[in-house]
């Protein structure tokens, strides 16, 4: 007998939870393409996408996932031989890096580990390192989706500034953007990297770069950059299809169009910010009770200062954590994320990680929900663990 009949719960870093007004969205027939409501529907969106990140600059839209919208930015931000530097702080940062060199671009990678933020006093050693400034673009991951690290971006910049350093910072948002504080234009980046099945609550297949002035001047004429991803007329389009370099993603578009709404109009982006900060310390407080009777469980990430609000990494110890997620999605219908990038899968240590997430279309009864589950799937597999997670986690979403 299994309790999992009935909806499940996939709380994993993405692809996150898609409303159901998002489905009813994309659920119609294709539209015209050629002229008609659509165009004026993908030009609302540009402009509620520029908000959302915090910025009166370009935006291009592509049909790809994160990593290809990684792969949009490294073709527009560099030529073959150009330099980056990449701050590595958990699995995504070095598949950021791995992405830029396979594409001939010269990396460094400053990697911070997997449960540390990154040291901008190393960052400022590696900058004035660079004496001749060969160095185009800092390349750093807002929150990291493996680790659930989350980085000083506006520190990030304050350093470059110190440094007199002309490098461009580029940031990868595609499990923070919706959910952590963003201000594009505030904190100084000069390119912003994100994707739509995160905060942005629409199945997988649209990445979004941000682009400033400073940006499109600094790499115009790079040789890595094809025309599909070009990201000149996807900004500026002269012609309608420039805007995806052919064909538009016609019902992903009014998914997304659905969920700016949802974010931006409804609900308010400060107040999704504020929503996502207290689910996620609802799971920190969880934890730190589990821990307390078990010194194995723990948070990955130390300070809560450094810790993003859309996913928590934790570690049960092996192999507590894989058979955890395995009760909770075939016992009880929830199912929780994988440990990525903390041990290699033929690492037994692999099976002492788990991640929880926190992200888009997530409330308390679906948070606090999944807590109950797993504290039930600790009691049912006899994993040691601390007593009053729940009562902690209640405490913190009633703001005692």
């Amino acid at each position: 007998m299994s309790l999992a009949n009935g909806r499940p719960y996939l709380a994993i870093p993405g692809p996150s939870v898609v409303p159901d007004r998002v489905l009813a969205a994309m659920h119609r027939p294709s539209p015209n393409i050629y002229e008609g409501p659509l165009h004026d529907l993908t030009a609302r969106i540009a402009a509620d996408l520029k908000a959302l990140a915090g910025t009166t600059a370009h935006v291009a839209i592509y049909i790809v996932n994160g990593h290809g919208a990684w792969e949009a930015a490294n073709a527009n931000l560099f030529s073959r031989g150009d330099r980056a530097l990449v701050l590595a702080t958990g699995r995504f940062g070095v598949g950021w890096a791995e992405s830029a060199r396979r594409m001939g671009v010269a990396v460094e990678v400053l990697d911070f580990g997997r449960s540390s933020p990154l040291d901008l006093g190393r960052v400022e050693t590696a900058l004035r390192a660079d004496a001749g400034r060969r160095i185009k673009a800092v390349l750093a991951t807002h929150v990291d989706t493996a680790s659930s690290v989350k980085n000083d971006i506006a520190g990030l910049r304050a350093v470059l500034d110190a440094t007199g350093h002309p490098a461009l910072l580029a940031v990868d948002a595609v499990a923070s953007l919706g959910c952590d504080e963003m201000r594009m234009d505030a904190w100084g980046v000069d390119l912003l990297v994100a994707a739509s099945q995160k905060g942005l609550m629409t199945p997988p297949g649209l990445g979004f770069l941000w682009f400033s002035d400073k940006a499109k001047a600094r790499c115009q004429g790079g040789d890595l950059c094809t025309p599909y991803w070009d990201w000149a007329p996807r900004a500026a389009p002269q012609e309608f299809w420039q805007y995806f370099c052919g064909t538009a993603p016609t019902q992903h578009l009014y998914g997304v169009a659905e969920s700016l709404t949802m974010l931006l109009h409804e609900e308010g982006l400060e107040a999704a910010w504020a929503r996502h900060a207290v689910l996620a310390r609802s799971v920190w407080a969880a934890f730190d009770a589990w821990g307390a009777g078990n010194p194995a469980i723990a948070l990955n990430v130390a300070d809560p200062a450094f810790r993003g609000h859309s996913v928590t990494a934790a570690r049960l110890g092996a192999p507590h954590a894989t058979a955890l997620r395995r009760w909770t999605e075939h016992q009880a219908g929830v199912t929780l994320g994988i440990g990525l990038g903390m041990a290699e899968p033929a690492d037994p240590a692999y099976h002492g990680f788990l991640r929880v997430a926190h992200m888009g279309h997530v409330n308390a009864h679906m948070t606090l929900g999944a807590l109950s589950v797993m504290e039930a799937g600790m009691l049912a597999l006899d994993i040691p663990h601390g007593a009053g997670a729940l009562a902690a986690a209640a405490r913190v979403v009633a703001g005692r």
